[in-house]
């Protein structure tokens, strides 16, 4: 029934999805020059001894050379090489910290706090931005400034940068974030404007769950979604991460509390995929036809 399911089935929510391959994206230069209005990118990465991906990390944001970055690390206090790679690259870097905080949450707030760009984004000490991504998004930024937030399609790594998955994901739905938040947080870009009118912090007191609550605070605050036709960037899945090693104690119940202060009602798991299901049967439709232009050009 495996082969069943990747025939027909949904891939949103898989990870390992085929056998390890050489990672291989073409996309267009997205030129910048002379492009107005390009706007400062802010960017935080929170890390934990995380040090054998940083580097990783640190040069998939760096090595695109978008002019206006903004690009800063806040380590947990690391006791791995974490620190040594941060001191490498001091001078690449708006600026790098570490001490002890409660968590990502923490982490993160701190970070945002000693930025000033007008986009905002994270991205995990584990995960990567895939190349030109931060120009097409500078761009598309300057050229749609009634949009507020953006994401785009995923890829899936393992330990050694081979790919193992992709995400396609159909337009954005307003409504299945009421259920469920399938937005792939390292392809996630948003305005600080929207970034204040939702509170201006991620919620300390969630762990899994920070960034969907975050996402339904920007809805509530009138946002204008954009999901994106571009892979814009990679999540590692690898044996230690949290996302998979705290799944079943944190991560389900912090969604079924989010889901349970949205609708003021606790939310059953049969209703909960009820009302995702139009959203994973459009996911369907897209993943197929990307893979059909895939064997049609290659």
């Amino acid at each position: 029934m495996q082969w069943l399911r990747r025939a027909c089935g949904p891939w949103l929510g898989i990870h390992q999805q085929y056998r390890p391959r050489p990672l291989r994206l073409c996309y267009p230069r997205q030129e910048v020059d002379g492009v107005t209005g390009l706007p400062v990118i802010s960017i935080v990465t929170p890390s934990f001894n995380q040090g054998r991906f940083l580097r990783r990390t640190i040069r998939s944001v760096i090595d695109q050379h978008y002019p206006f970055l903004e690009y800063v690390v806040q380590d947990g206090g690391s006791t791995d090489e974490s620190i040594a790679i941060l001191e490498a690259y001091a001078t690449r870097l708006s600026s790098w910290k570490s001490a002890e905080d409660s968590g990502q949450a923490d982490a993160l707030n701190r970070g945002f706090r000693r930025t000033n760009g007008d986009i905002m984004a994270y991205l995990n000490s584990d995960d990567m931005l895939l190349p030109g991504a931060l120009s097409y998004i500078g761009r598309f930024f300057a050229e749609h400034p009634d949009v507020d937030v953006i994401y785009g399609h995923r890829l899936v790594v393992d330990e050694s940068d081979a790919e193992v998955g992709r995400w396609v994901l159909p337009p954005h739905s307003n409504s299945v974030f009421l259920w469920n938040n399938y937005v792939p947080q390292e392809t996630l870009f948003w305005r600080r404007r929207i970034w204040e009118a939702a509170g201006g912090a991620f919620d300390e007191s969630l762990h899994y769950a920070l960034d969907w609550d975050l996402l339904l605070r920007f809805q509530s605050a009138g946002a204008r979604f954009v999901r994106l036709p571009r892979f814009l960037g990679a999540f590692r899945i690898h044996a230690s991460q949290k996302s998979s090693a705290r799944l079943a104690d944190l991560g389900f119940p912090e969604m079924n509390a989010v889901r349970r202060h949205r609708h003021g009602r606790r939310v059953g798991a049969f209703e909960s995929r009820l009302r995702v299901l139009p959203f994973l049967l459009r996911h369907v439709l897209c993943q197929r036809l990307y893979q059909l232009k895939l064997l049609r050009y290659g």
